[in-house]
């Protein structure tokens, strides 16, 4: 690797390993305590301060979520310490190799396991290497050295020993000032575009709120005031559901009887039925034509998927949909699992239909919903996955506007999924939401308002991550740029790297070996 950096290096510059950039390798550059001498059951809210992978991005240190030690604690660890300043690298993840600077404000902590603490030469410009790791020539390097594993890692001698290309003291301080003057213009443009993106999912929102508040198109009542006719109000719509969704459970029912060999004698069997729940009378008035109804009543099915599948995955088979295809919000196929169907036809229960509604009720996942715009050849839900059969498909986009509507459906939603301390939806949650429901026709008009306003949304939104996408790009461009000598002009007057690494040397050789004892005894905290 140092023969390939140094092929397309320009004159005056080196290959210097981070080791080499550093007086005292063995104890300037250091990775955190082996697990079990740092464990979560030790971390408390407040103390001394460790580094997680979550701290670390690219050029930039991330101070949210922070946790921290004893002083007892940190002062056994002391070994695997930091300072404002020191350079801290991921190795693990993907992507890892990831480097950014303590802040000078930051106090003095430790680093977790997967962090490596470099404290280089005071010559050095840290910011520089900072930028020199992040980019593509030394990022290939943690990628040949990871390819091919589940669990991306490196060890402390892949740290210690990553070729960096350096350039002279004066011109790593140019590069330094154009990378950062160039960065400073596209984090402008980053926040205008992170603006733009809150815009709209605020613009979304207001969609969906209006849509299920009666006000994104005339209410079916005053059209047909003003066109001289009737209409069918949403109160007669939902008997007219409850008819049908009580007719296909006897159709159901009996045919289920009749292939068991045991066909009824008389309607006795008819008694068996539950009628679904109706809404408490204490809810916000409604719009003209409207009424309230709970999610039980307008479907004629709300389940889950039957647990143990798990060891049923195979290439090939019915699709199998898990709470890692449901987005936000939509579902999405690329990756999708296969399974064997079960022996017993219990599975069966859970096979998908077009105008079916997804929603995940487990995990990080929890909430997020799709609706199943086509019909799917044969696939099946899993048990982190709720399936929410409308009775009438004609009421399913509608159902899918308020579901996941922000200030509606969702938060409902969010509030029974978090309000029991960690994320689950029971399926009685999801029976019980209740529901505005506006008459058919006006449901029909509400999904085309919808769709149109949408549509263009989904058009702007694809052009913002379009352009997010390729801000990123830049960043990466300027960096390889910056390390392939060619960001700023090279000045023939500047000192070599290699006069700057040969001063290191030196001093390393000239330094007197630390004692064990004065190591332990060297204070490491404010």
């Amino acid at each position: 690797m140092k023969e390939l950096l140094k092929t397309h290096l320009p004159v005056n510059w080196a290959v210097a390993s981070l080791s080499d950039l550093a007086v005292d390798p063995t104890s300037d550059i250091v990775d955190g305590p082996f697990g079990s001498n740092l464990k979560a059951s030790e971390y408390i809210d407040s103390g001394v301060p460790i580094i997680r992978l979550q701290n670390v991005a690219p050029d930039e240190f991330v101070e949210k979520n922070i946790r921290f030690i004893s002083l007892d604690k940190a002062d056994s660890l002391r070994r695997h310490s930091y300072q404002p300043g020191d350079l801290v690298i991921t190795k693990l993840g993907s992507p890892l190799g990831e480097a950014c600077i303590v802040p000078d404000h930051f106090p003095p902590g430790v680093i977790v396991a997967d962090i490596v603490r470099a404290r280089l030469a005071p010559a050095i410009n840290r910011r520089g290497i900072m930028y020199a790791i992040n980019s593509q020539q030394v990022q290939r390097q943690f990628k040949s050295w990871t390819k091919g594993t589940t669990r991306p890692r490196v060890n402390l001698q892949h740290v210690r020993g990553v070729q960096i290309p350096l350039p002279p003291t004066a011109e790593l301080d140019r590069i330094v000032a154009e990378i950062e003057k160039q960065f400073t213009r596209l984090d402008a443009a980053t926040a205008a575009l992170k603006r733009v993106q809150a815009n709209l999912k605020r613009y979304r929102a207001s969609v969906l709120k209006a849509a299920c508040e009666g006000r994104l198109v005339p209410t079916e009542a005053e059209l047909a005031r003003k066109e001289g006719r009737d209409y069918e109000p949403a109160d007669q719509l939902l008997q007219r559901i409850l008819r049908e969704r009580r007719a296909r459970w006897e159709a159901d029912t009996l045919g289920k009887m009749i292939a068991s060999g045991k066909p009824p004698k008389d309607d006795r069997w008819k008694q068996m039925y539950r009628e679904p729940a109706s809404p408490d009378t204490n809810l916000p008035k409604l719009p003209e034509g409207w009424c309230w109804a709970k999610l039980g009543q307008l479907t004629s099915l709300i389940t889950s998927g039957s647990r143990g599948w798990g060891d049923r995955y195979s290439a090939s088979g019915p699709v199998f949909i898990r709470a890692q295809d449901i987005k936000t919000d939509y579902l999405v196929l690329d990756d999708v699992a296969h399974v064997q169907l079960p022996e017993d036809s219990e599975g069966t229960r859970t096979r998908v239909q077009g105008s079916d509604l997804l929603v995940t009720i487990t995990g990080a996942n929890v909430t997020k919903s799709a609706l199943v715009g086509i019909e799917l050849d044969e696939a099946y839900v899993s048990q982190h996955v709720g399936l929410i059969r409308p009775v009438l498909s004609e009421t399913a986009h509608y159902l899918y506007a308020w579901i996941t509507s922000p200030t509606q459906g969702r938060a409902e939603l969010l509030r029974l999924a978090y309000g029991a301390g960690k994320p689950g939806l029971n399926l009685d949650n999801l029976r019980e939401l209740c529901v505005p429901v506006a008459p058919i026709a006006e449901q029909q008009r509400i999904q085309a308002e919808v769709s149109r306003r949408l549509s263009s949304a989904d058009s702007l939104e694809f052009t913002l991550e379009t352009c997010s996408r390729r801000v990123s790009g830049l960043r990466r461009s300027i960096l390889q740029e910056a390390f392939r000598g060619e960001l700023v002009p090279q000045d023939p007057a500047d000192e070599p790297a290699s006069a700057l690494l040969e001063r290191i040397r030196a001093e390393r050789a000239s330094k007197p070996k630390a004692s064990a004892r004065s190591k332990r005894e060297e204070p490491v905290y404010a």
